[in-house]
């Protein structure tokens, strides 16, 4: 294979961790990893976490320092533009020409949904995906704000915990009932809520906005809510969610809907490409369903077993979805996956009060089977033995009791 042009798209983790992984397992041949961002890859994390906390350098997000990739012979591509993709020639349409393969790993991502409503593009509304914007962010938060977040899901709420931890004063608007709902179920999403209710964000639930002032008619001044209110802003960061980047790779004739389509070892429908990341609807054996998962762990571990896939070694992804966060002085990790939390009873396990020692474990069961579980800041303990009652029947009660070790819930 050392005549052979394997080329990666994508500059994120998952993108840098394909390439990485064919040169660690030997691949001799050309590896190019293309990307539209103007630097070498990095991953998102750091991003919301330790860098608008002020605990990191924007450095601390790289894979590897821009020399390393030139020193193990990987042609890193920046401010490149992919249009399109033209399968049974093995080749990539770029804005400025075309790219030729013999095996292609796509690491394409997702990108924030816009909002649309007046006024959403004055200088000053900010999204969260790039190192740039994180950058934009954190001067707001330097400056002291104040900082208005539109929609409550994980990037709104660390953005929202690192203002605060700022001083920042921050107002959240999210037009569900709590935040996390969709993704929590209402009791560990009322922990959620009054976690930072606590920590002094003022909360503003079941609302949305109309528009989007600017005193000069160019910068954010203030946000006004659809019942009218208006709350002023030096800015807004929107956190509504994020889509697949897959258009031109759909419009190529890839199969897949919400993603790309997978088997088990990330192979597309197409036999010489592959999907890894946020894109990638994986046929799970472990789950036994199809699922696609926008977290740090997805990407991390899917750029690998693709890499040795497409190097033709046996490689699957079987691993359950995983992902974390870090709010104020709550580390939680959580595994599973629930596709509809309405459809499970919810277990918690130990102290839930946002106001004082929280640490607790929280178990997702549908007809008795637990689906998903997740700890705040049970370090004792940590993931693992949640993880292993993943896919196992358990009495309810006792899985309740602090005082039952979780090695005899199941049943």
């Amino acid at each position: 294979m050392s005549d052979e042009t394997y080329v990666v798209v994508g500059g994120g983790l998952a993108g840098g961790r394909v390439a990485e992984t064919l040169r660690d397992e030997g691949f001799e041949g050309r590896v190019v990893l293309v990307t539209v961002e103007d630097r070498p890859p990095y991953e998102r994390p750091v991003l919301s976490k330790g860098y608008l906390l002020g605990n990191e350098p924007p450095t601390a997000a790289y894979l590897h320092d821009a020399s390393w990739w030139s020193e193990h012979g990987i042609d890193v591509r920046t401010e490149t533009m992919v249009t399109g993709l033209r399968p049974a020639e093995h080749e990539l349409v770029l804005e400025d020409g075309t790219l030729p393969y013999d095996k292609l790993a796509l690491a394409t991502g997702s990108w924030p949904r816009r909002l649309e409503v007046p006024g959403a593009d004055l200088d000053g509304v900010l999204y969260l995906r790039d190192l740039p914007e994180a950058e934009q962010i954190k001067a707001v938060l330097d400056s002291g704000g104040p900082l208005v977040v539109v929609g409550a899901g994980w990037i709104g709420l660390e953005v929202a915990a690192a203002a605060r931890t700022h001083g920042v004063p921050v107002t959240v608007l999210e037009t569900a009932a709590l935040p996390l709902q969709r993704v929590l179920g209402d009791e560990v999403a009322t922990i959620f809520a009054d976690l930072h209710r606590h920590h002094g964000v003022d909360l503003r639930l079941g609302i949305g906005i109309a528009q989007i002032r600017g005193e000069d008619g160019t910068s954010v001044s203030a946000v006004v809510t659809d019942d009218g209110e208006e709350i002023p802003a030096a800015a807004v960061v929107v956190g509504i969610g994020a889509t697949p980047q897959t258009d031109w790779i759909l419009a190529a004739g890839l199969k897949g809907d919400d993603g790309v389509d997978t088997d088990a070892s990330l192979r597309t429908s197409d036999p010489s490409i592959w999907a890894v990341g946020d894109i990638a609807a994986v046929d799970n054996p472990t789950l036994g369903r199809r699922v696609r998962v926008e977290h740090w762990a997805m990407a991390n571990d899917s750029g690998p077993v693709a890499a040795r896939a497409m190097l033709g070694q046996d490689a699957v992804f079987d691993k359950l979805p995983f992902f974390y966060t870090d709010q104020y002085d709550l580390g939680m990790e959580y595994v599973g996956h629930v596709p509809d939390v309405t459809e499970t009873d919810v277990v918690l396990r130990g102290d839930t009060d946002a106001t004082g020692a929280l640490a607790f474990q929280a178990f997702w069961l549908r007809d008795g089977v637990v689906q998903a579980a997740m700890h705040a800041n049970v370090w004792d303990t940590g993931i693992e033995p949640l993880e292993a009652l993943v896919g196992r029947r358990v009495d309810a009660a006792r899985l309740a009791d602090p005082s039952v070790s979780l090695d005899d819930v199941a049943v």
